[in-house]
């Protein structure tokens, strides 16, 4: 065994841990850069080493992070020529990250893990759904007629970023309905204005949980060090993989976690 500081009640980190973890965050890594909803395999696979459900979900999170900040940093200019418009969604998305981390840390552990099946089973929900997400978005920025964000547009994503601080998988897909009000559909846009927001949605909450202590450090690094050269290695996935293929691919292992977690 590698005995190895855990959270608390957590036993020590085995090889076989610590080999879970690393394909977790590798797929995770990859997954993320191509198509999202990695944070399914992060948090599934700290679950499954031992870790109680609310820690797993915190210590994902923290690992997930650093290749969040990545790709909003890669996008810096765009964040900084959109910054004032994108204002609004700013201060909702930090103090809704917040409070979902706050919630998180509220929720009884037993009813957390209740809930996860039900979780999970969203997200997988809204990667599946996500292209009709975008489309209708479009229509209703369209109809709109402003790229300057509105009640129902800021309200949405206050309401996301909520949801993102709480569990986080599938918010990237959430953020496609509110900001594609006012980013339209152009690629770039959208993506610089989806990892800045998630950047400071997930970064609060993932000081809530440090401050708590609520985190598995070691894991932490584990899932974080995997994550990096998944997404570093997206790039030969991506050429020799067909997007549809990895899309399948999430959207069959949610749902097959989804009813693992039910029946378990």
């Amino acid at each position: 065994m590698v005995t190895a500081p855990c959270a608390k009640g957590m036993k020590a980190i085995s090889f076989y841990d610590i080999f879970l973890l690393v394909g977790a965050g590798f797929i995770a890594g990859a997954i993320n850069a191509l198509a999202g909803g990695g944070t399914i395999f992060t948090f599934s696979a700290l679950m499954a080493i031992g870790l109680p459900a609310v820690t797993a979900n915190a210590t994902s999170a923290v690992s997930v992070l650093p290749g969040q900040i990545a790709a909003a940093w890669a996008y810096r200019r765009e964040i900084a020529a959109g910054l004032l418009r994108l204002l609004p969604f700013t201060l909702v998305s930090a103090v809704g990250g917040v409070a979902g981390g706050l919630l998180l840390l509220g929720t009884d552990e037993t009813a957390f893990r209740a809930l996860v099946p039900f979780l999970i089973f969203f997200a997988t929900l809204l990667f599946l759904v996500a292209p009709h997400i975008a489309t209708l978005g479009e229509r209703m920025a369209a109809r709109r007629g402003s790229d300057r964000p509105g009640p129902l547009a800021t309200g949405l994503q206050g309401l996301v970023a909520v949801y993102g601080g709480y569990f986080g998988a599938g918010m990237g897909i959430m953020m496609l309905a509110s900001l594609s009000l006012t980013e339209g559909r152009e690629f770039h846009r959208l993506n610089a204005a989806k990892n800045w927001l998630a950047s400071v949605m997930q970064g609060l909450a993932v000081l809530v949980f440090i401050i708590s202590g609520a985190i598995a450090w070691r894991a932490v690094l584990i899932v974080a060090a995997a994550s990096i050269v998944g997404g570093w290695s997206s790039v030969v996935v991506g050429r020799l993989v067909p997007q549809p293929l990895v899309r399948g691919f999430v959207i069959a292992t949610g749902l097959g976690l989804s009813a693992w977690y039910f029946i378990v």
